[in-house]
């Protein structure tokens, strides 16, 4: 029988569903998991402007001491209507834009071992830049548990 995402993994809320501007998405702590995926729906609207995205690592999930993690690559599917397919993507410079075309629905996915973190660091967010007729949100998958009850993931 095959195990249920609810039972082998932590899922957190990063960002409620809204148009990123002054948007302040949420840290999880990965001290107790080895890796994250974090998940980005997008809902185009018309004449849309992109939100840059980037990662962010801190030393505890009020975001201290807050710096851009090293990003080199994340998976996109630019129109889920057409395909379900996640295309890899280089990332440069650390940050990507979401897609511009108008009523487009859109999937980002960022993946993330806990020992890529700089030494000292064990909270990421991901951060939205501003942006214009689109919705997007944050979905936050934390795995492999390093104890077998760990607890939660938006505490220190």
């Amino acid at each position: 029988m095959a195990k249920r995402l609810v039972d082998t993994t932590k899922i957190v809320t990063g960002l409620a569903p809204v148009t990123p501007s002054t948007s302040t998405p949420d840290y999880v702590s990965m001290k107790d998991f080895s890796h994250l995926t974090i998940i980005l729906s997008v809902d185009n609207g018309s004449t849309v402007t992109g939100s840059a995205i980037t990662v962010s690592e801190a030393t505890a999930v009020a975001g201290t001491n807050a710096q851009t993690l090293t990003l080199t690559k994340m998976w996109a599917n630019t129109d889920t209507a057409a395909t379900d397919a996640l295309t890899e993507t280089a990332v440069i410079s650390n940050t990507f834009t979401t897609d511009t075309t108008d009523a487009k629905n859109l999937l980002y996915v960022i993946e993330v071992e806990a020992n890529e973190l700089s030494s000292g660091f064990d909270c990421l967010a991901v951060t939205a830049g501003d942006a214009a007729n689109m919705v997007l949100s944050a979905t936050y998958i934390l795995s492999g548990a390093r104890y077998l009850a760990a607890s939660t993931a938006i505490t220190d």
